[in-house]
């Protein structure tokens, strides 16, 4: 009686292995690290090694290692943090045109777990630090897109009806359509208060022409503004989320401002790049009725504008355009069957759809540009200050000629690599930037300010640890010290999982660890005292561990699993820090009851199963 067949045994031993296996990563230190990636149209490869430690050697900084990663990056390693921070200042003095860099945390660990790609758990903003960023929304430029998107839809509209105007533009803040007479002038108006109740119209006579002048209303233009607010941080969050940032805390503050904290970063130098950029598409129609040497020498036409291409090649294109970024709903990267290039797979919306097929029906046999806009900060070492700067480019990625109508979903090519194409087609999946940003405030929060936490919440595991063990070794002797051992497989289980799941532990984290600590036992104490009592009752040892673990084996269930609904509750209306105490209480209640119920059984069972025994040390 009492025994459990080989293959249990086997399995408990198993999982308690891979358990200490996952959770071994934690105990090795975390060396300040910078990691380097490239910056647009560059390229990280073994060769930069060897440029970041040039870097670094001619500044005098010293280094621990400087290592090739996958994933197209390098990692500076650094005994200190001040020879961290003189190596940022080293990199960002000679390579920051080419490469970003940022700070970071990286596990010391032996080359056999590195290879078994075994990592440590993430630690949270306010244990191990991270990335928190302060974004300004451009409240003027998100008014001024929408009112160029105005100009744009009168433009089509009066064209549809076939109203004659002269000229449709957007200047002071308001849209001027110049009419030719008086009748023509009423017509239009009509037709642009029917179609655009949102505007405030107005007429107006000037130099025998005639004017109707459109502006948004203060509720207009309020709404204009929330919404680019609501769909930067929706934006923003889409991107952080692909990457898989665990648990970041992206939230408005105030009327304009956005704070995104990234505790746990894995690659923070990929994710600055992705929240400093507002990378998009515009696809406009290029002007072939005007001179582009004209345009080149100052004298460009109203209803365009002067681009160059990648190489260098001017090019004109039609100030109107045809779709936005905005109005792309999916983008996926693969490559051109046709001549092998990377390439964007674009879907639009079903307005963006029903332009697109609008102007391309119109314009078959024509060629038409996409245009690649970027907005990114870079830094510049100036007298030995660092100043950051921001810097647009917007240059023609592809020309190439209408050959059949099309429309909701089609393809862009013309970019440098996949790797381009990739990071392209994640930045319109996740969303257009309904505004331009800039980071106002950005900070790599050190380790440091969070180890006054990390101590107390180790302390506090310990001492609750400890106090559990006495009490259960005094209070039920040998099966205690067998709940005891079990307990601290429990921890090393939690540790584990956190680490297999790659999760963030922080200091609420920390809190739901203490809180299962003293959990664990409970449902050895409900199997402890139903042995007792079956032993009151005058049942022989073995039957009365048996008798006591499978009677108390329903109510054990039914308590972890009240408290499990209540975990789950927590993570899923819960935010940031109250999810990360459900995170790991729910973690903690599946591996105590796993520990607690086979566990527990598994020992005592090779203690006494299969014996004759006249009492328990109970």
């Amino acid at each position: 009686m009492n025994r459990y067949p080989l293959w249990k045994n086997l399995l408990v031993l198993a999982v308690v292995l891979i358990g200490i296996l996952y959770a071994l990563p934690n105990l090795f230190p975390q060396n300040p690290s910078i990691e380097v990636t490239a910056v647009r149209g560059n390229q990280v490869t073994e060769a930069t090694v060897g440029e970041v430690k040039a870097a670094l050697e001619n500044a005098g900084a010293k280094y621990k290692a400087v290592e090739f990663l996958e994933g197209g990056k390098v990692l500076a390693r650094f005994e200190t943090n001040s020879d961290q921070l003189a190596g940022q200042a080293a990199i960002e003095a000679t390579l920051s045109d080419r490469y970003n860099n940022a700070l970071t945390l990286s596990p010391d660990l032996p080359g056999w777990l590195r290879a078994l790609d075994i990592q440590p758990m993430f630690l949270g903003l306010d244990l191990r630090g991270g990335i928190h960023v302060l974004i300004d929304v451009d409240m003027d430029a998100a008014v001024d897109q929408a009112l160029e998107r105005y100009t744009g839809d009168i433009r089509t509209l009066l064209r549809g009806e076939k109203v004659r105007y002269l000229t449709v533009t957007k200047d002071a803040g308001r849209i001027s359509v110049r009419f030719r007479d008086v009748e023509t002038r009423d017509r239009g108006e009509a037709l642009i208060a029917r179609e655009f109740r949102d505007l405030a119209l107005d007429t107006g006579e000037e130099n025998g022409a005639y004017y109707v002048y459109g502006s948004m209303t203060p509720a207009n233009e309020l709404e204009v503004k929330r919404f680019a607010l609501e769909q930067n941080i929706t934006t923003l969050r889409n991107r952080v989320n692909a990457l898989g940032v665990a648990e970041p805390i992206i939230q408005r503050q105030g009327d304009r401002r956005i704070v995104v904290q990234l505790p746990g970063a894995q690659d923070p130098g990929r994710l600055k790049e992705l929240l400093g950029a507002t990378a998009t598409l515009e696809y406009r129609l290029v002007d072939t009725e005007h001179n582009v040497q004209d345009a080149i020498d100052g004298r460009v036409p109203v209803g365009s504008k002067l681009y160059k291409e990648r190489n260098g090649q001017p090019v004109l294109l039609l100030r109107r355009v045809i779709v936005t970024g905005d109005q792309i709903t999916d983008a996926s990267a693969g490559f051109d069957q046709r001549s092998g290039q990377p390439a964007v797979f674009v879907s639009l919306d079903g307005q963006g759809a029903r332009r697109m097929r609008t102007v391309t029906t119109e314009n078959v046999s024509k060629p038409m540009a996409v245009v690649f806009i970027e907005n990114r900060t870079v830094t510049n070492m100036v007298a030995g200050e660092p100043v950051k700067r921001s810097v647009r480019t917007e240059e023609v990625i592809s020309i190439a000629n209408i050959l059949e109508p099309f429309g909701r979903r089609f393809q862009t090519t013309g970019l440098d690599s996949s790797e381009e194409a990739h990071n392209l087609a994640l930045l319109l999946r996740a969303g257009a930037l309904a505004a331009p940003i800039e980071i106002v405030e950005e900070r790599t929060i050190g380790p440091s300010l969070g180890q006054d936490n990390i101590d107390q919440g180790f302390k506090s595991v310990v001492i609750g640890f400890v106090l559990v063990v006495i009490f259960m070794a005094l209070y039920y002797r040998v099966f205690g010290l067998v709940a005891d051992v079990v307990l601290f497989a429990n921890l090393v289980l939690i540790v584990a999982v956190l680490s297999l799941l790659q999760a963030t532990l922080t200091l609420p984290g920390i809190a739901g660890i203490v809180l299962t600590v003293g959990m664990a036992v409970d449902a050895n104490v409900l199997i402890f005292e139903r042995i007792r009592e079956e032993i009151r009752n005058g049942n022989s040892p073995q039957a009365s561990i048996h008798s006591g673990y499978d009677k108390a084996l329903s109510t054990i269930v039914d308590a972890n699993i009240t408290t499990l609904i209540a975990a789950v509750v927590l993570f899923s209306f819960g935010t940031g820090p109250i999810k990360g105490f459900a995170v790991t209480l729910v973690i903690g209640i599946v591996t105590s009851m796993f520990t607690a119920i086979v566990g527990t059984r598994a020992v005592v069972n090779l203690i006494h199963g299969g014996r004759r025994l006249q009492t328990l040390s109970i």
